[in-house]
């Protein structure tokens, strides 16, 4: 009897990396699922000033470290928080100021450096306990990641697959509707249906399937996210709400009644609702703060039913 735990969204914060990981013996899950968006958004260069000195911005607000223990410290408050410190000479810095190209190019490196290692830190935490761990990239996560997934012994990469899972089938996708932010993996609504039917319609029995997609379904209380202005700004200070999912997930779930669906995406919108037959979960994201916020489910393959889910933090 399968007890799988649901996590999504935690954007390059490794506090809650290594939280997913554990969620497996805490909880008494034998497989976790991560549904998406692993990598983190932005880099917070630390400048080496010499003798044991160091200057970074963190919040717009300028600081000075003295000695390692300060800078190691601050690094991992930083890698928590889902950003990657960079430690950077002077003349380096000064460089990066002027050159975004180069910039890109640094965030990219310590974004596949850290991806690397949070692998070798599930080998370490997974290795022996016959736990199955599947991460699908989502669509703020770029595509040189895949390649780092795939090469781990123990993450097994999900995206476009479906794969049986204790007589369930995990059928997954990352992709999403179209963003205001234009990120990697994005499509139209009606590229969005194609691409996740070519998936689906290799699972062999929907009351025995798991429709792991990153965009949640549209207009069901899972996809509400802060109205933005023509400026990009949220309206009334994030208090409106609209619903910003993808019409192309909510059609397949509603037409193919998957026994469970899975969903991330908008960090807001922490809740699971019945579409039909289906559940439908999106346990939220509130990873810069450093919590990890999930779903524990607990399958029963013979009767082809959920025994009990709940929504967890932690």
């Amino acid at each position: 009897m399968p007890t799988i735990f649901f996590a999504t969204d935690v954007h390059g914060s490794e506090v809650c990396w290594r939280k997913f990981l554990n969620a497996a013996s805490f909880y008494g899950a034998d497989v976790l699922v991560l549904g998406g968006d692993m990598t983190g958004k932005a880099m917070v260069p630390i400048v080496e000033r010499g003798g044991g000195r160091y200057e970074l911005t963190l919040d717009e607000r300028p600081q000075v470290l003295n000695g390692e223990d300060e800078l190691r410290a601050m690094e991992r408050r930083i890698a928590d928080r889902g950003l990657y410190p960079a430690r950077v000479e002077p003349e380096h810095a000064e460089k990066l100021s002027e050159d975004e190209e180069l910039v890109d190019a640094l965030f990219k490196e310590r974004m596949l450096e850290t991806a690397s290692r949070w692998m070798e830190i599930a080998a370490e935490k997974l290795g022996s306990d016959g736990v199955r761990c599947f991460v699908c990239p989502g669509n703020d996560d770029v595509f040189e990641i895949d390649e780092v997934i795939s090469d781990s012994e123990e993450v097994e990469i999900c995206e476009g697959r479906v794969i049986d899972v204790d007589g369930f089938s995990l059928a997954s996708s990352g992709w999403t509707n179209h963003t205001p932010w234009e990120t990697h993996r994005e499509t139209s609504e009606e590229e969005l249906a194609q691409r996740i039917e070519s998936i689906v319609a290799e699972v062999p029995d929907p009351e025995r399937a798991i429709f792991n997609l990153h965009a949640p379904p549209y207009d069901t209380g899972l996809d509400d996210a802060p109205a933005l202005d023509d400026e990009m700004r949220p309206i009334r200070g994030g208090q409106s709400l609209e619903p910003v999912g993808s019409t192309a997930v909510r059609a397949v779930i509603e037409e193919r009644q998957p026994l469970l669906s899975l969903h991330g995406h908008v960090h807001e919108s922490r809740a699971a609702v019945r579409l039909g037959r289906t559940l439908s979960v999106n346990p939220g994201s509130a990873y810069d703060e450093g919590v990890l916020q999930g779903a524990l489910i607990k399958l029963d393959p013979k009767k082809k039913k959920i025994r009990k889910y709940v929504l967890l933090e932690g």
